[in-house]
């Protein structure tokens, strides 16, 4: 029997669309059987996107409500996006993704994970427009984080290359960046052990693949590592948006199986 799950989404407690309560009646439309809601962590040095502490605050007690009013009905877990540079890691939370949206660059921290002419211009400024040079920070960025915290989940292991597709400004093939995105595999490697399959790219138009691409996905599990599809959702109708090629996807790979939480545990089940 197929268990269906989300535990990627954004609600308008952040910077997505929907409220939880509308996700959460999407989901029971979509046949899910448990969602989570990861908000935003606080990054005070962000330039951009700076979620308000009432938020995170507030966020807590609705899906807490929430989780008691469809208990029975579907199980809803309280979660949180953890950027490497959030101001602070609390450990409330029923699990955690890990995820690298800013660099600290020759500039300072500076975040990258903008439309493709703003990353353009952030390789530029930064990079001396050297993407292969800004493709080995984030790596070594990635390889930090649990350094930091082991967070439950590795979140879009490659998001620098969202939006390589619309203009390609770095040879994924290319034997210097692979190197430096398996290295960051084998540093992570039993210390965070789940790494999110994320569709959410394909949603919003900037990719026709999951990602991490397939070369990468054969080091994860060549390397033991246990995927978990998400959609990495800000919008309630892309809540399982490509999870049936990404799941075939991962078994042409080689991957038998996924992680999903059931029950407060992180258990496998059949892809």
């Amino acid at each position: 029997m197929e268990y269906k799950q989300n535990l990627h989404t954004h609600s308008t407690y952040c910077d997505g669309k929907d409220t939880p309560e509308e996700m959460i009646l999407e989901a029971l439309n979509r046949g899910f059987n448990s969602i989570g809601f990861s908000i935003h962590s606080h990054v005070s040095r962000s330039s951009t996107l700076i979620i308000p502490l009432e938020n995170i605050e507030n966020f807590k007690v609705e899906i807490k409500r929430l989780k008691e009013k469809y208990k029975g009905v579907i199980d809803v877990y309280l979660g949180i996006e953890y950027d490497l540079y959030s101001d602070s890691f609390e450990d409330c939370y029923e699990y955690t993704i890990g995820s690298v949206h800013y660099l600290n660059t020759k500039n300072g921290i500076q975040g990258f994970d903008n439309k493709l002419d703003q990353v353009l211009k952030y390789v530029d400024e930064h990079f001396d427009g050297n993407s292969l040079q800004f493709a080995k920070l984030y790596y070594e960025t990635v390889a930090n984080m649990p350094n930091i915290k082991k967070f439950d989940i590795i979140g879009h292991f490659d998001l620098l290359t969202k939006n390589n597709e619309l203009k390609r400004f770095i040879d994924t093939n290319s034997q210097e960046y692979l190197s430096y995105a398996k290295d960051a595999i084998h540093a992570l490697k039993g210390k965070m052990d789940i790494f999110e399959v994320n569709t959410g790219a394909i949603g919003r138009g900037y990719k026709t693949k999951p990602y991490p691409d397939k070369e990468l996905l054969k080091e994860f599990f060549i390397n033991g590592f246990k995927p978990i599809i998400s959609s990495d959702c800000h919008n309630k109708n892309f809540l399982d948006v490509y999870f049936d090629e990404a799941k075939l996807l991962l078994k042409e790979v080689g991957f038998k199986s996924q992680m999903a939480l059931i029950d407060g545990k992180f258990e496998e089940i059949s892809l």
